[in-house]
């Protein structure tokens, strides 16, 4: 039996990928103004639960991390 366990990203890492939800996210409302803060608290939600469930991890591509968003907001 294998068990998978994915690397935790470093601070930095998580950053990264909270600014590239975040961005998903706005591209989403096609950057309309005025929700860029919801949009990052959306985005730090939506990264922090695919880490928690090890969806993604410290060498998740931002492919990947787009897809992990897009179905864990389906």
């Amino acid at each position: 039996m294998t068990t998978s366990c994915i690397k935790t990203p470093t601070a930095e890492q998580r950053h990264e990928m909270i600014a590239l939800a975040a961005y998903y996210l706005a591209e989403c409302r096609h950057f309309a103004p005025g929700s860029a803060d919801a949009d990052w608290l959306n985005a730090e939600r939506m990264i922090d639960a695919l880490i928690a469930a090890q969806l993604i991890g410290a060498t998740t591509t931002p492919e990947r991390v787009r897809n992990a968003l897009k179905f864990s907001a389906a």
